[in-house]
């Protein structure tokens, strides 16, 4: 018998090892409730019980959020030192880029002018974009410098900036008074403001004028609250200064948002008061939101504004109200007022080129849609098809190996993402997966969805291979999570497999706690009324509200909805996507009087969500059928149809 020091020593270990074993995951589990804690403490800024339950986690995958939340809680009294130790230290990483911005605004904030352009300098200017208050403060802080070329940046930044934070006010101060801003585009700017009812944007920006230009206290908010009422009160002598008018057309294009014949009927009395340039701007109004509202008298109205039709939506609006009325030549005149970055977008490329083809010039035309023929998307598609040339998917990427999937897993950055996502800290999670991705080649792109398909994860898998430029997996892009459920509820109620996906791909990304903030929930994003009445309507006796989320359940009720929907509009799936989003009796109050190509209907949803949605629904049909390989599926054109009058809602409209 010989004896093994070896083999002696492992027996002796053998119930050690065990026992590490059997810790392990109680070890791994209890670090990641201590995360959960520390994470609170430092949200609620307890100091103290930050570090009772910070300790020991030195060597959790999300160490590195441990260390920026401690400095994140000294950051108004850290030294520059000890900030850039941190930034060295975690180089690279989103915590760095988080707390090189936290540290930037604090700069801002003691004036430190000099140190923020040193520090701004550092910071990456793309993937992502830093975030607007910073880049209006490295303005200012160029201006502090007196560098020149700021104003011109400054002037940039005032023309592309919509929604400017408080921090860009001081820039903008400085442009006016260095004379690179006119009294003219402070005020156009106001208009735009209260367009899309932001007074408090608009008063910010009216306070550039000298005090005696400005409205009145309370006059913008009163103006967004009865526009009618303001005017009536105004007194007869308003049109005498600027400020006078400029109110009194706020108030007219306020007014035409929700009654534009009434807003026209107020601007009939006081029209003789304005300049040409002024009552342009109020049939601009006019025209803008009476093709929002389906109003017949739109394109007369876009008309009579002439040279005045500036504005991005006015124009985008007036060219829908020429398609509904179906003027080519209007809809061919209206995109030409565009500017090049509106007219550039696919919808106003295709329809371009239907215009031209309308007006005879169909050379033209074909030019148009060979630039987006293809793309995979609603006018790619459509543009193809008015070539005559076939949908196909794109050659498939060549798949990862599966030491390239673990060796993109065990990236540090995608390592901390599927943690959070682990820990149901889900807005975290998203931003480190975008952060560990955001100069990824093709090739790293699809292993990420890779990683991301085999954690489950199919809104990243999408998210990542969505991306891609030049190689492509469209399984991933159009991803059929579930499948196995799903088909049986799909043949029940007699659905198009491929127009379902489609739905739940733009609806959740097949989350299934996908909560929306209406309150929707799960893979189908069901209301809880609708999915009440749904219940109801199917006899789902027991159903009770907190089953909502429950992918099984939510997909009869989004299903046997779809269904009911398709039933009461027609059989139409334009229609009906419409109805999914935004309810049925608005899918049926938005048709014409008349036969309205499908295509036309979809384009000219007067909200922009639904508008966006629909026309993705149902181009994800296309792609999704292409995917699955059905044979003889309708093209987009054939999908989309005709539109036909008919009458209102149904009684008992659950929406």
């Amino acid at each position: 018998m010989h004896f093994h020091p070896g083999a002696h020593i492992r027996r002796a270990l053998r119930p050690l090892m065990l026992a590490l074993v059997l810790f392990a995951p109680a070890a791994h589990a209890n670090g990641d409730a201590a995360f959960i804690a520390a994470r609170d403490a430092f949200s609620a800024g307890n100091r103290q019980a930050f570090e009772r339950h910070a300790a020991g986690l030195q060597s959790h995958v999300l160490a590195s959020y441990i260390d920026y939340y401690r400095l994140r809680l000294d950051l108004d009294r850290a030294s520059p030192d000890r900030v850039a130790a941190f930034l060295e230290q975690h180089a690279g990483t989103l915590v760095a880029q988080r707390l090189r911005s936290d540290w930037l605004r604090q700069l801002a904030k003691a004036e430190r002018w000099s140190d923020y352009r040193a520090e701004y300098a550092l910071l990456p200017q793309s993937s992502p974009t830093p975030e607007a208050d910073l880049r209006c403060h490295a303005l200012r802080a160029r201006l502090d410098a007196a560098e020149q070329a700021a104003l011109a940046d400054a002037k940039l930044l005032w023309a592309t900036m919509d929604e400017p934070p408080s921090a860009c006010l001081p820039v903008f101060a400085a442009l006016f008074d260095a004379g690179r801003l006119t009294e003219d585009e402070v005020w156009l700017r106001a208009r735009r403001h209260m367009e899309v009812r932001r007074p408090g944007q608009a008063r910010s920006t009216l306070a550039l004028l000298p005090a005696a230009a400005q409205p009145p206290a309370g006059a913008l908010d009163d103006i967004v609250g009865n526009p009618t009422r303001w005017l009536d009160r105004q007194p007869a002598n308003f049109s005498i200064t600027r400020r006078g008018r400029e109110l009194a057309l706020m108030a007219i294009a306020r007014r035409a948002r929700s009654d534009v014949r009434g807003a026209e009927r107020s601007l009939e009395v006081i029209a003789a008061r304005f300049s040409a340039e002024e009552r342009g701007y109020a049939f601009e109004q006019l025209g803008w939101q009476g093709a929002q509202q389906h109003d017949t008298r739109a394109v007369q109205w876009c008309r009579s504004a002439d040279d005045a039709l500036q504005g991005e939506d006015a124009l985008a609006w007036c060219a829908r109200a020429a398609l509904r009325a179906t003027n080519w030549k209007m809809v061919r005149d209206t995109i030409g007022r565009m500017p090049q970055a509106l007219a550039e977008k696919p919808e106003w490329i295709y329809w371009g080129g239907r215009a031209r083809s309308a007006t005879g010039h169909v050379d033209q035309a074909h030019a148009a849609w060979r630039r987006i023929a293809g793309e995979p998307h609603f006018y790619g598609l459509l543009a193809a098809e008015e070539l005559d040339q076939p949908h196909r998917l794109p050659p498939q990427a060549t798949a990862p190996s599966v030491d390239e999937i673990r060796r993109a897993e065990a990236t540090p950055a995608i390592a901390r993402a599927l943690k959070l996502f682990e820990l149901d800290l889900r807005t975290e999670a998203v931003r480190e997966w975008n952060w560990a991705i955001r100069d990824a080649d093709d090739r790293a792109l699809l292993t990420a969805a890779h990683v991301a398909l085999r954690h489950k994860l199919w809104d990243r898998a999408i998210n990542s291979a969505d991306r891609t430029t030049l190689e492509h997996d469209y399984s991933l892009r159009y991803l059929a999570p579930m499948r196995s459920d799903v088909e049986p509820h799909v043949h029940a109620r007699s659905l198009d497999l491929s127009w379902v996906y489609g739905l739940m791909r733009q609806e959740s990304r097949f989350i299934t706690r996908a909560k929306s903030s209406a309150g929707a929930q799960g893979l189908m994003q069901v209301m809880p009324a609708t999915g009440q009445w749904v219940a109801k309507k199917i006899g789902l006796n027991g159903y009770k509200p907190s089953q909502i989320a429950d992918p099984d359940t939510n997909l009869l009720l989004g299903t046997s909805y779809m269904r009911l929907v398709l039933d009461s509009l027609d059989d139409h799936p334009v229609l009906a996507s419409a109805g999914y989003n935004a309810g049925p009796g608005r899918a049926k109050k938005w048709r014409a009087a008349r036969p309205l190509e499908g295509a036309i209907y979809a384009e000219t949803i007067p909200f922009n969500e639904t508008r966006d949605y629909v026309k993705k629904v149902m181009a994800n049909a296309v792609l999704y059928s292409l995917v699955f390989g059905q044979q003889n599926s309708p093209a987009l054109k054939q999908r989309l149809g005709t539109i036909q009058p008919g009458p209102g809602a149904l009684p008992d409209d659950p929406i």
